[in-house]
């Protein structure tokens, strides 16, 4: 299937499939006239993209995966690699969370400051 249909079966920008196609995550044969052909398999592999993508992975740990033959996140039987990644991402996040719960009262303490330096 030419990319503009597998760009319209998956709700996904044929500029997103070129970059996931030269990143090495979709296989796509060249035509004659040098246009990509996706196998009907490549709407599941844009769907997993999206997916990992969502859940916050680098095109990078994609590939990883990838290329250890995990694919589909729902589907995918017990894998430790696939487990080491969730709760590293899961500890990043958490990460994240903390540090901007910590903005969040600094922001709030310079609003107080702020506002008792106005009344006066």
């Amino acid at each position: 299937m030419r990319i503009s249909e597998l760009s319209k079966l998956t709700n996904v920008s044929i500029r997103s499939i070129r970059h996931y196609d030269n990143k090495g995550l979709l296989l796509a044969e060249r035509l004659e006239n040098d246009y990509r052909d996706f196998n009907e398999s490549a709407v599941e592999r844009v769907k997993a993209i999206q997916l990992y993508l969502k859940l916050g992975l680098t095109i990078e740990e994609i590939g990883t995966l990838f290329k250890s033959e995990v694919a589909d996140p729902d589907e995918y039987e017990y894998c430790e690699e696939m487990m080491a990644t969730y709760e590293e991402k899961l500890s990043t996040v958490n990460r994240q969370i903390e540090a901007l719960h910590g903005l969040r009262r600094l922001l709030e303490r310079q609003i107080v400051l702020t506002s008792k330096k106005k009344m006066t």
